[in-house]
């Protein structure tokens, strides 16, 4: 559950992201097609060895390679896409909010620049859109593309073999659970110390 705080901040996000939405779009789509095309580069691998090299039949390796040549090159195309178009809405949305928090300034009374310092204004100014620009650039593409991942890789694992994948699955918390706790434990001592 999100805090007032954190809808507030998530508003704001979706507010100057929403003149760029069929961008953004663009960029969720290419992210689901390279991370389809990702988690099927092992059955492409499968394919080039089983009909390929298995068989002995050129024809066949032929075909397996261009196969994968083709996902390789997918892949590519789709990289490329979501980098830009995602890189291009994290500028587009910094220099909004950049020319939003200007134009309040301009309007602030004087009296606002006799209690804080102009180069403190900037500084954060600077600090905080590039933070910004980091986070919708690239941070929030990638969080979504690794998830993308987990869950597509959970999926075919099941697929695969849900006998072992259920097992995993099972000890998966079991295994980061002590893990989250000395990690706790070791950085609180961290601090102590």
């Amino acid at each position: 559950m999100l805090s007032p705080h954190q809808r507030r901040a998530l508003g704001l996000v979706i507010h100057f992201v929403a003149p760029y939405r069929w961008y953004a779009l663009g960029a969720l789509l290419a992210l689901i097609v390279t991370a389809g095309i990702t988690l099927s580069m092992g059955q492409g691998i499968r394919l080039l060895v089983d009909k390929g090299f298995m068989t002995q039949s050129p024809h066949m390796l032929n075909q397996s390679i261009g196969l994968f040549l083709l996902l390789v090159l997918g892949l590519a195309v789709g990289t490329f896409v979501r980098f830009y178009l995602v890189s291009w809405i994290g500028e587009r949305v910094v220099a909004d909010i950049r020319r939003q928090v200007f134009n309040h300034l301009i309007g602030l009374h004087p009296g606002f620049y006799e209690n804080n310092r102009s180069s403190e204004i900037q500084s954060r100014l600077t600090t905080d859109t590039t933070l910004l620009q980091s986070v919708i650039g690239s941070s929030l593409s990638l969080f979504l593309r690794n998830s993308l991942m987990v869950i597509g890789g959970v999926v075919l694992l099941f697929i695969t073999n849900p006998k072992l994948t259920s097992i995993v699955v099972v000890a998966l918390p079991l295994v980061l659970s002590p893990i989250f706790i000395f990690g706790r434990r070791v950085r609180s001592l961290s601090r102590q110390s």
